[in-house]
């Protein structure tokens, strides 16, 4: 399987330091650095499974945006948006309903990651569509538990919930799911979603040979399945980044009810706008963030100092 990385405010090595992990905290929030790390483990599970004609693509931004999509995985199966979550205890997943449970109790969660995740999948359709590529089948939103520590009951859940013991199940799965691409394809569809191409000319047509009167002509070729997925590359727009803010008109409702309101809320693996007076793809840095939270996160910069502080203390006194 091939990976590409595109976490944001990591270094060549992969590696996200001291100070970044504090930039993304302040701009993603708490859980962000975990559902990185929880990420690592489920791609290193996808990888074991998954053959090479299917390509992962980790937190892309989407181009002119601050969208961020977790995992984007375009396979022969088709193509499909994960969300990879860290939390821990019981939670119920209830149509487009999405929160916790405690002695059958349901109370819903103040980030609803089901509907979070079915707009994912909206907003990269919506980023196809205007590059005019016509996928053979919808994008599929998937939830992912990274932690054995997490149980989740679904009742015919808006988006596919994956246990974090059955992700080598879900693996096999996509290989014995019916192909709608050719590998070639799919490589080439990876590269535009990384890489938007601007609009090509049309490529010259060859002349249409002079046919006799006896001479029949020839029955027209129907069209390659690459054509058909790319299409309208040569006809559509030039690429738009305010075109994805379609994708989160709080009006807009995903393919199985409303989207309530607690959806504009913060989450660590994506920033969605501001309901109101705010540009559809504008993010704030710190948005959402209590005064506790802040003292926390002031409270670990200067035990780091320290920290490094006292590694400088005792470097000094050794070259004394």
């Amino acid at each position: 399987m091939r990976v590409i990385d595109k976490t944001p405010l990591q270094n060549d090595k992969g590696e996200i330091g001291l100070l970044k992990r504090a930039q993304g905290t302040l701009k993603y929030g708490f859980s962000w650095y975990p559902e990185l790390e929880a990420q690592k483990g489920i791609i290193a599970q996808l990888d074991r499974t998954i053959e090479k004609s299917f390509v992962l693509i980790r937190n892309l931004t989407l181009p002119g945006s601050d969208i961020v999509v977790p995992i984007i995985l375009v396979g022969i199966a088709g193509v499909y948006v994960i969300h990879v979550t860290s939390l821990t205890g019981v939670y119920e997943a209830r149509g487009d309903q999405w929160g916790t449970s405690n002695n059958g109790r349901f109370t819903p969660s103040s980030i609803n990651l089901m509907t979070r995740i079915a707009r994912l999948a909206k907003v990269l359709q919506v980023y196809l569509d205007r590059q005019g590529i016509t996928l053979p089948a919808p994008i599929e939103p998937v939830l992912i538990a990274s932690s054995p520590a997490m149980h989740i009951d679904s009742t015919r859940p808006l988006v596919r919930v994956v246990m974090s013991d059955a992700v080598k199940q879900f693996a096999a799965s996509l290989l014995q799911a019916r192909p709608v691409m050719r590998p070639d394809l799919v490589y080439d569809l990876a590269d535009r979603i990384v890489d938007p191409r601007p609009k090509t000319e049309q490529p010259p047509q060859p002349a249409t040979p002079v046919q006799t009167p006896q001479a029949e002509a020839p029955a027209a070729q129907p069209p390659s399945r690459a054509q058909a997925i790319f299409k309208a590359s040569q006809e559509a727009q030039p690429f738009n980044p305010s075109d994805l803010s379609f994708a989160f008109d709080e009006n807009a409702a995903p393919a199985q009810g409303n989207v309530p309101q607690n959806l504009l809320e913060p989450n660590p693996s994506q920033a969605l706008p501001r309901p109101a007076q705010q540009p559809a793809l504008s993010v704030s840095k710190g948005r959402g963030m209590s005064a506790m939270q802040w003292i926390v996160l002031a409270g670990m910069v200067i035990v780091e100092c320290c920290v490094m502080a006292g590694f400088g203390y005792f470097i000094f006194l050794g070259n004394r």
